[in-house]
């Protein structure tokens, strides 16, 4: 087993980076189905309604990073259960250059225990059903990466035993 990774001055600027830089990010469900959100409090995309994430350190794994980012930001443990996808967002300025980009490995996640809270860049945190992600502000791929997280996550889910039986 290795250590883990010790937080270090970030050498990589997230504006203007002259590398795409590697986040993780989870949809994180409830034993009901809903989705954990957070509301951006930075850029990119403050305002926009997103799943708990962050950027990868050196050394750490990308299951164990989501897992570091969801409780910093969320305040709650998870149990990642698979890919859901990979999102590369890139914001151009007004000159042409690459003002944000990013490489983000999207994974779903089983809630496991912890308050949710708001912390590290979240404005807010909620659970959101299903049928509620198109009230919210937020990136078309987004809601795709839920939805087809969604679908795996009631792949698991067991069907109650029939009456007939």
């Amino acid at each position: 087993m290795t250590a883990p990774p010790a937080e270090a001055p970030d050498p990589i600027p997230r504006e203007y980076p002259p590398v795409p830089r590697v986040g993780v990010a989870a949809v994180v469900f409830d034993p009901q189905g809903r989705a954990l959100l957070v509301l951006r409090s930075r850029s990119p995309s403050p305002g926009m309604w997103g799943l708990p994430g962050g950027l990868l350190r050196l050394g750490e794994s990308l299951r164990d990073g989501v897992c570091r980012e969801v409780r910093e930001e969320c305040g709650v443990a998870i149990q990642v259960e698979g890919l859901a996808g990979v999102f590369e967002p890139i914001e151009w300025d007004e000159q042409g250059r690459v003002r944000y980009h990013y490489v983000v490995v999207d994974f779903w996640a089983r809630y496991l225990q912890g308050e949710p809270r708001a912390g590290d860049d979240a404005a807010a945190v909620q659970w959101v059903a299903l049928e509620d992600l198109e009230h919210l502000p937020m990136h078309p791929e987004t809601r795709q990466v839920i939805r087809l997280a969604h679908a795996q996550w009631r792949a698991t889910q067991r069907d109650p035993p029939s009456p007939n039986v």
